[in-house]
């Protein structure tokens, strides 16, 4: 039996593995997310259970204690959060996971100074580059909860000499970290580099501006996956190996397909302030800021929709603040009534964090047939007779296409100037996050209907329904 109960573990964790792995593949596919999220679940148990019943697990009460307030703030936190608020969550669950994989490697450097006489080499690299990667997630995590949040700015906040400061930081982590692999023992030192991972995770999210959320969120749920597979070497698991290893290409992986969404490189997301707007940026929105705008009001609206033969609709953050998905969802439900085509135009990069969108039609039960994405709708845009833009604003600017001095220029986007006539659901003229004005608004065949997304939405739902 002794010899059996290892065995058994490491074979249990091979299935939490391959749970994970075809969890992550179902997680591809809007119609089978659920189904994935439920096996890598069911995966994750069964690593938890495996590694309760391994004998270097000491104390059992302790770890119950731990698992039952977790659980119990994580369901109450889960029922009550919005699903306006989920980037909040999931960037806050990033820090909590980067936190956790930092504490394993203090505990770990605090056990073998008090039991050994001089700490192993590989222990103590696994342990350095655990608190690195867990400090810089755990308080670049809060920092983008704050800046999501509304706690502070979500603009970016720059200062003199940030990057040489960032820079200077960086080499005092390497020159510790180098000094503690000669002198391991030296807890001065340790808690130094502790804390400078901690300071840079602030100064590497606060110059980064509301827009590229997306892609911090993306990359701080990768770097989170990487600190929990470093803390996974520190005390030797497989399985947290395994896991962290597949939250990390995971993540890179998103945070690719987000930069590239963008059409803009990873460094220049965490190295170029986006979201402050640039003299060019301002001055375009000023000449702008001129012209005229044609409005309409919900009755006008609801004309143009009921005797379209096809809409397009496209959500944006306007939508998620105003939690208008189930009145979006009505109102499609009335077009169709009528006859009329509806679909849904989901940009990569819309709302706050990756998939922001679909997750709020899918609480709606939007059909996933009815949802493309960008490359799949552009193309039809010249046969739509409505756009329908509800919230949306940078990821619809046709300057994008042309001003080479438009902080978003080279971004692809979805192509709603090319529909037939577009309505534009908005509460005034304001800019994007990326700070410029938007020169969809100003087309000729572009329509505003001022009001918050929910509002005018229901008051379109109810004309509709008089068709």
């Amino acid at each position: 039996m002794s010899d059996f109960l290892p065995t058994g573990i490491q074979l249990t964790y091979l299935v939490a593995a391959s749970l994970f792995i075809l969890g992550l593949k179902k997680l591809g596919s809007p119609a089978t997310a659920r189904q994935g999220n439920l096996w890598a679940s069911v995966g994750m148990l069964l690593a938890v259970v495996a590694t309760l019943l391994d004998r270097q697990v000491l104390n059992y009460e302790m770890i119950l204690i731990g698992l039952a307030i977790g659980s119990i703030i994580g369901a109450i936190a889960a029922q009550r959060v919005q699903m306006t608020e989920m980037p909040q969550m999931v960037g806050l669950l990033n820090g909590l996971g980067g936190a956790a994989s930092a504490l394993v490697a203090v505990a770990e450097f605090w056990r073998l100074r008090g039991t050994v006489q001089t700490i192993p080499l590989d222990a103590n690299v696994s342990m350095l580059l655990d608190v690195f990667i867990g400090g810089v997630t755990f308080t670049g995590s809060l920092v983008a909860f704050a800046k999501l949040q509304g706690i502070i700015s979500g603009s970016p906040i720059t200062f003199p000499l940030q990057q040489p400061i960032n820079a200077l930081l960086l080499v005092g982590y390497v020159v510790g970290s180098a000094y503690l692999l000669v002198t391991p023992e030296n807890l001065p030192v340790f808690l130094g580099v502790v804390a400078v991972s901690l300071l840079l995770g602030v100064l590497f999210v606060i110059p980064i501006g509301g827009g590229d959320m997306p892609v911090v969120i993306s990359l701080l749920n990768s770097l989170s996956g990487i600190a929990a597979s470093a803390a996974g070497f520190v005390v030797m698991n497989n399985m947290l190996i395994i896991a962290g290893a597949l939250v990390g290409a995971s993540g890179l992986i998103l945070t690719q397909i987000m930069c590239k969404a963008m059409n803009r490189s990873l460094v220049s997301v965490l190295f170029g302030a986006f979201g402050k707007a640039g003299a060019a940026g301002g001055s375009a929105a000023a000449a702008q800021g001129d012209q005229a705008v044609r409005s309409i009001d919900a009755e006008e609206g609801a004309m143009m929709l009921g005797y379209a033969r096809s809409v397009v609709i496209v959500p944006g953050y306007g939508m998620a603040v105003a939690q208008a998905q189930h009145s979006v969802r009505e109102l499609a439900d009335q077009l169709e009534r009528l006859g009329v085509d509806v679909k849904y135009a989901i940009h990569p990069v819309a709302g706050r964090m990756p998939g922001h969108m679909n997750v709020l039609l899918a609480e709606a039960n939007v059909p996933y047939e009815q949802l493309s994405d960008m490359d799949d709708i552009n193309p039809q845009f010249e046969q739509t007779d409505v756009a329908l833009v509800i919230g949306a604003n940078d990821v619809v600017n046709p300057s994008a296409r042309h001003n080479s001095s438009s902080p978003i220029y080279g971004m692809p986007i979805l192509e709603v100037d090319k529909a037939k006539h577009t309505i534009v659901i908005k509460r005034g003229m304001s800019a994007g996050f990326a700070g410029v004005d938007n020169e969809l608004f100003y087309k000729d065949k572009t329509m505003m209907l001022f009001g918050s997304a929910k509002d005018m939405v229901a008051k379109l739902v109810s004309e509709v329904k008089q068709l």
